[in-house]
């Protein structure tokens, strides 16, 4: 009895000294609850790590998407923020420009500068600013072309356009009045909106840009001819009446829907096309394609999510240690199961990636894909190019006159940040 209750005693106060010990890691996500990727992470992705680090405890905090942006304004006010937390890409050089977020490269420079290299440049260009890494790539995406085979094959066109000509070219031919009343009833491209989420394949593809390199000047760059250029074709593409109306809001069916019914022969989205599609059409047939290359080659939007580590921790090193696990080759893998985009470029040669029915095309993708601008005000920016381009292609503005306008708005902007 007497060596039992030794054994209990012995039990209870090692546990208090393992417990005592534990450092706790708060991690903030907004990863849906009703999402394989949150059953992932909280059943096998975080279990896994504390059982490799069992000092070491991940206290795992879901904040819905809507929420998380005064979530961390209030944490700002407050100075109370998590150890680390899945950011997104727009939000990186905000709270870098504002001192609250871990410099990785400089306080970690030898792990740094040997993972930096197997990232796919577009989505770790989000944690840059200024000089620094402010985080790392945690998740991505990207969009590319869906073209409609059932349509091209009606035109005697047996494959997706490879470069800008041929792109204009099919769009023209497959937009058709197909019941001779006069109007369209298929058109060659649709999108659903004007903003650079939407824009950015056009004007980078054709040469183009919105800022220079160091995220510092526009002038010359949005308003360049190669950026003018390419909101002078979509313009007349779409006033002469080859691209839908959903572009400006218009439109009786959605994009996806449109392309799964035939009525818009090509199309742009992200790896969710594939399960909003074939939820509503099942039969449907999906083909996916590179974004058109232009003098810029083939370009496309970077999405997606950063992992960051606030100064305020007092665990820089353990949490560093959760950043690495959770931008791993396995732990990306296992991710890229349940169809989040990985941001490794190791994995383009996984056999699970291979054999996936649309991942491996947006990892080709992200090979070339630009980051919306990383910068503090990129949502003035953002907002300003949208302006530009919905006066220009809705209204009866001339796209240099647009873009030159919104060169010196966005110029204004950037002076706030010099």
């Amino acid at each position: 009895m007497r060596c039992k209750l030794t054994a209990l005693i012995l039990w209870i106060v090692l546990s208090v000294v393992v417990l005592g010990t534990s450092k706790e890691i708060v991690f903030w996500h907004s990863y849906s609850t009703d999402s394989g990727e949150y059953k992932l992470l909280v059943e096998k992705i975080i279990p896994e790590f504390e059982k490799r680090h069992p000092d070491i405890k991940i206290i795992e905090m879901q904040v819905p998407y809507d929420e998380m942006r005064q979530r961390l304004i209030t944490a700002t006010a407050a100075a109370q923020f998590p150890d680390v937390m899945r950011m997104d890409i727009i939000w990186v050089p905000q709270f870098a420009e504002i001192g609250v977020l871990l410099a990785v490269d400089e306080a970690f420079p030898d792990d740094f500068a040997r993972l930096k290299d197997d990232f796919f440049d577009g989505p770790l260009s989000t944690c840059h600013w200024k000089g620094h890494y402010y985080g790392l790539p945690l998740d991505t995406n990207t969009r590319v072309l869906l073209w409609n085979k059932k349509v091209f094959k009606e035109e005697g066109l047996t494959e997706p356009p490879k470069t800008m000509d041929e792109f204009i070219k099919y769009i023209k031919l497959l937009t058709k009045d197909l019941d001779g009343d006069g109007i369209n009833d298929r058109w060659g491209y649709a999108d659903s909106g004007l903003n650079p989420w939407h824009t950015i394949p056009w004007i980078y593809s054709m040469g183009g840009s919105i800022l220079d390199p160091t995220n510092s000047k526009a002038e010359g760059y949005v308003n360049s001819p190669n950026s003018v250029n390419a909101l002078r074709l979509f313009s007349q593409l779409y006033k002469e009446g080859y691209i839908a109306d959903t572009v400006a809001g218009g439109g009786n069916i959605g994009t996806f829907e449109g392309y799964a019914e035939g009525v818009y022969a090509m199309t742009i989205g992200g790896p969710w096309s594939w399960p909003i599609i074939k939820g509503q059409y099942p039969d449907a047939e999906i083909h996916y394609a590179l974004f058109p290359a232009g003098k810029g080659g083939s370009r496309s939007v970077v999405g997606g999510e950063d992992i960051v580590i606030f100064k305020s921790t007092r665990y820089p090193e353990e949490a560093w240690e959760f950043v690495k696990y959770m931008t791993s080759y396995e732990v990306q893998r296992e991710f890229s199961k349940v169809g989040q985009v990985p941001i490794l470029k190791s994995l383009l040669d996984d056999p699970a990636i291979k054999e996936h029915p649309f991942m491996g095309i947006y990892l080709e993708q992200l090979k070339t894909a630009v980051a919306r601008s990383p910068h503090p005000g990129w949502n003035q920016i953002s907002d300003i190019l949208q302006k530009a381009w919905e006066d220009a292609v809705i209204g009866d503005v001339d796209p240099k006159e647009a873009l030159d306008w919104a060169a010196e708005e966005m110029e204004a902007v950037l002076s706030e940040f010099k």
